[in-house]
């Protein structure tokens, strides 16, 4: 959706076609980050866009046993915004699909659900895809996969993974929130157990963190033998897990970190999840994906204009998100290994790590996790002008 935006913004000729009839998913990546809302700004519309329903995050916190710390402070970036925004992916989906509507050269079609390439002489020439009218062939100088972890595009075009591991999954809930509850996003760990809770004014979205594969072990123990690890990190949740009725409450993301050997092949590029998916360790999916969006109308934008992008010109997009990538999973990885993988390992009470117990010392540390987390590694910026008048 952003890169459609930003190329027909050029008044490159787009289609955007959407697997489904809307954008209402739970539990994806709901975190706008400083850098991305930065982005907003340069293309003149942040203002709009927070006038959307949002919270602001200003600080990350973290629970080790009975210990808190203030672990990332967004107060101290050199951006616009300084706090993490949360809006759910369908109303940032929706403010870009208005923006984007207003150039002539934008077209989104929805239900259109991409079932392999067309390939002409080694070259992708465009993309077929099912939709309830019938068959629908898309023919484009460029094709773009960004039909994230799972992607369909990258599978159909034989490019390789590389799996980088994770040692977890993530079991998802909503439960409600009173004003008594604490304000702050909280990450607790404690023997064993990991739970993340993102305060969302009304609810609390919870990530239960289990050891990867044992999602049919947790649910053989029984939904009251989960509820009671929630409640041994949040004990003030105690009176409402009725609110967990059923296994169908609760959903699973299989946690995975990859990325390609190679981002695209002659007439096709792939970017975002497609390309590298993430942990969501810090919730940067959705924003290094947009960050690889800004890129590539940063580079081939120009070009497509004209003609269609050479190899050398694929993989110039590669190149230059490539040490972003590779750092942000480095970072993950480090954490999943060091942190992560040592918690859920453990049946004795968790002590504050020595990194944390620095950043209780000395806040100005926090700016560290914070520009990490907010910015990234060489966050993009709009590069590309807009040449066609509004609709």
């Amino acid at each position: 959706m952003m890169l459609g935006m930003l190329l027909a913004r050029m008044g490159v000729e787009v289609f955007v076609l959407e697997k489904h009839a809307d954008f209402l998913r739970d539990f994806r990546g709901d975190t706008i980050h400083p850098s991305t809302l930065e982005l907003m700004h340069e293309l003149g519309i942040l203002d709009e866009l927070l006038k959307r329903p949002h919270q602001e995050v200003r600080e990350l916190a973290g629970q080790a046993g009975k210990d808190t710390v203030t672990i990332g402070d967004f107060t101290h970036l050199p951006t616009h915004c300084k706090f993490l925004a949360l809006m759910p992916q369908w109303d940032f989906l929706d403010f870009i699909k208005e923006q984007a509507s207003r150039y002539p050269t934008f077209h989104l079609c929805m239900n259109a659900e991409v079932t392999d390439l067309l390939e002409e002489k080694g070259t992708v020439a465009g993309l077929r895809a099912k939709t309830p009218g019938g068959s629908l062939e898309v023919r484009a100088a460029l094709s773009v996969g960004a039909d994230g972890r799972h992607s369909l595009v990258r599978q159909r075009a034989n490019l390789e993974v590389i799996d980088l591991g994770a040692p977890m999954d993530v079991m998802w809930m909503r439960i409600s929130r009173r004003d008594s509850d604490p304000v702050q996003t909280l990450g607790h760990f404690d023997k064993g157990k990991i739970l993340v809770m993102i305060n969302r004014e009304s609810y609390w979205q919870c990530a239960f963190v289990i050891p990867k594969g044992e999602a049919d072990r947790v649910r053989q123990r029984g939904l009251p033998s989960f509820c009671e690890n929630i409640v041994d990190l949040a004990p003030f949740l105690q009176d409402r897990m009725e609110e967990l009725a059923d296994w169908k409450d609760v959903s699973l993301l299989t946690v995975a970190i990859d990325r390609l050997s190679e981002w695209s092949r002659p007439g096709l590029l792939c970017i975002g999840d497609a390309a590298h998916a993430m942990s969501p360790i810090g919730g940067v999916g959705i924003n290094l994906a947009i960050q690889d969006a800004v890129a590539t109308a940063n580079l081939l934008g120009a070009i497509l204009l004209h003609k269609a992008p050479s190899e050398s010109d694929l993989r110039a997009v590669q190149q230059r998100r490539r040490f972003p990538t590779w750092a942000t999973q480095r970072l993950q990885i480090a954490i999943q290994n060091r942190v992560i993988r040592k918690v859920l390992g453990s049946s004795k009470p968790f002590g504050l790590p020595w990194p944390l117990k620095l950043l209780r010392r000395w806040p100005i540390l926090r700016r560290i996790p914070a520009r990490l987390v907010g910015l990234g590694f060489r966050p993009e910026h709009v590069k590309t002008p807009e040449v066609r008048p509004v609709a």
